[in-house]
Parts: C-alpha cells; sequence; structure tokens
C-alpha cells in the first residue's frame, strides 16, 4: 500500500474520535508499516490518531482505553481527576488541562504507565459506570485514585465536599475507598475527611428533618441525650418520641481505623435502650436519600405498634 492509494478507512477518518489500535486498524487491512505512511500519529504503544493534529479530550480518553485494553478483557476504566471531569466535577479541572489520564486496570495486567496515560491497578476493580458512552469508576473509587495523587489539603477537602454535597455519593463509600486505598495517615487527608463527615451528617439530618415533616410523622424531640433518672448517660439519638419510646439514629459511621471501638460502643448503647423498651432505628444516610418514603413506613410502623408493647422505662430527655 503506497500513500496514495485508496484509503480503507475513509468512512472511519471522518467520524470523531478518530482513533482507533493497531488491530483494529489491521481489521481493515492497514498494517503498522501501512500507518506509519499515513499523515497520523502514534500517540501511544499500539494506538494511532488519525489526523496530523493535536488530539482533542474525547480522543485522549479513548486512546487511553484503547491502549489499556490491548490484550486486556474490557475491565479498563477511566478514574482520578479524568472521571470526575466527565462526571462535571466543578473543582477539578477541565479535560483539556489535565496532564494526566488515569486508567483502572485489574492487578494481573502487565501494563506500564506511558505517554499521558498513567496505570492504576486494583485487586478487586469496581463495576464501571458508563459516562458519555465511556467505562468510567464509581465517584466514590475516582475521588480516592484523585486524592491519592494530591498533596494540597484545600484541593483535597473541595474534592471530598463535592462529591457529597452535589449527591454523587455518600461519606461513607468516600470514606471507605480512602481506607483501602491507605490514605488516611496522610494528615491533609484525615482532616478533609472530617469535614466530609460533618458536612455529611447535616446533609443526613437535613433529610430526616424533610422525611418526618414531608410524611407528616408526628413531631420527635430532636438531637438530644437520654438518661436515667439519676442515673448515667445512655448515649444521644438523632430523633426520639418520648410518648412512644422510639429513637432514630443516623448511621454515619464509615469503614475507619480503630473502628471496632466505634462499633462495640454503638451496639452497647442500642442494646441498653432496648432493654429498657425503646425502640432504636437506624437509618443510613442514602436510604435517606434514596428511599425516604420506605424510611418514614418505618418509623411510622414503630409509632404505631408502640402501643402494643409494654411501657418503656421513664428517661430523662436533655439537649445534645
Amino acid at each position: 500500500m503506497n500513500q496514495n492509494a485508496p484509503l480503507p478507512l475513509a468512512h472511519l477518518t471522518g467520524t470523531r474520535p478518530r482513533v482507533l489500535s493497531l488491530a483494529q486498524l489491521r481489521e481493515h487491512g492497514v498494517t503498522a508499516s501501512d500507518a506509519a505512511g499515513r499523515p497520523w500519529r502514534q500517540i501511544l504503544p499500539g494506538v494511532f490518531l488519525l489526523h496530523s493534529g493535536p488530539a482533542t479530550s474525547e480522543e485522549r480518553l479513548h486512546a487511553a482505553l484503547l491502549y489499556a485494553e490491548r490484550r486486556g478483557s474490557g475491565e479498563a476504566m477511566i478514574t482520578g481527576l479524568a472521571a470526575l471531569a466527565l462526571y462535571r466535577f466543578t473543582s477539578v479541572p477541565a479535560l483539556i488541562a489535565l496532564s494526566h489520564i488515569d486508567v483502572l486496570v485489574p492487578g494481573t495486567r502487565r501494563l506500564r504507565s506511558t505517554g499521558d496515560v498513567r496505570i492504576l491497578r486494583s485487586h478487586t476493580p469496581p463495576r464501571s459506570q458508563e459516562v458519555t458512552g465511556l467505562p468510567v469508576a464509581p465517584v466514590a473509587r475516582a475521588v480516592a485514585d484523585a486524592v491519592a495523587q494530591l498533596e494540597d489539603a484545600g484541593t483535597v477537602r473541595r474534592l471530598l465536599s463535592e462529591a457529597v454535597r452535589s449527591g454523587h455519593c455518600e461519606p461513607a463509600a468516600v470514606v471507605r475507598e480512602l481506607t483501602v486505598g491507605r490514605l488516611l495517615n496522610r494528615p491533609h487527608v484525615v482532616d478533609a475527611v472530617e469535614s466530609l463527615l460533618a458536612e455529611g451528617r447535616a446533609i443526613a439530618e437535613d433529610r430526616l428533618y424533610h422525611l418526618v415533616r414531608g410524611y407528616e410523622l408526628p413531631e420527635p424531640v430532636w438531637n438530644v441525650d437520654l438518661r436515667l433518672p439519676g442515673g448515667p448517660h445512655l448515649g444521644g439519638v438523632d430523633a426520639y418520641w418520648p410518648e412512644h419510646a422510639v429513637a432514630v439514629e443516623i448511621d454515619t459511621r464509615a469503614p475507619r481505623q480503630g473502628e471496632d471501638e466505634d462499633w462495640s460502643e454503638c451496639v452497647r448503647k442500642r442494646e441498653t435502650l432496648e432493654r429498657l423498651g425503646v425502640t432504636v432505628i437506624h437509618i443510613t444516610p442514602r436510604k435517606l436519600r434514596d428511599w425516604p418514603e420506605q424510611q418514614a413506613a418505618v418509623v411510622r410502623t414503630a409509632l404505631t405498634a408502640s402501643g402494643d408493647r409494654d411501657p418503656a422505662a421513664y428517661l430523662v430527655v436533655l439537649p445534645r
């Protein structure tokens, strides 16, 4: 094939993105030497840009995936800042400004970072999400992979905050991925996580307020500590109906270092309250966000059933 021969890819070179792997070119009868004679560029090993100009952001993403999938099984996905840009995070640079495209692949893959592609590995890769037709890591995993490359505390804090405030994911999911990535030993990450958990709790509390009022449940007392008269402190709850002895606690616990003690304390509090006749309902922020009607029904059922139970012990209710 010479430079003046008819181009077998004329039906493809006018489409977007104009990027193909060498394997794909061979399917169209184009060899590596043929490709080298065209006004194309090999922008990554085994990946060709079918024009001589600079690659667009879309072409960079497709090229990165084609490189990662050269000998793969379709399990590569965009992650890190590039993934968050695809999710339209405002706290990350635009795709065109990124120096690297992070691609997550299974840990068994023998693949090196090259050019503007940075290869990240996972022994248990998450299930990818489709964004603009591309396989992309779930938000929580993409956030963790981005944080692993960041040293600026303000940037990390803004990233975590946007993930939760914009409703992309729950704080516990982000903290879980940061824990798996062993990132909670970095002081600037720990500080950002503390802010994240506080913000996530505030959002969850607001959702609980709207659940009670939106589904016309009886008004509880909010954010109170429970004690036995003249006795010990039993623990705090987010909402309490004294006449029904029903308590709701928002479960914002996340897997973190040293969680065993916190979990044991949570179990002890629940068991103590239930021995005293108090029904304790644990609701996660995700359930408040995604299934409020179902959670309202759970609370309503507990309030209705309180008349069929033995009277609970008298408790002192104090503001928390």
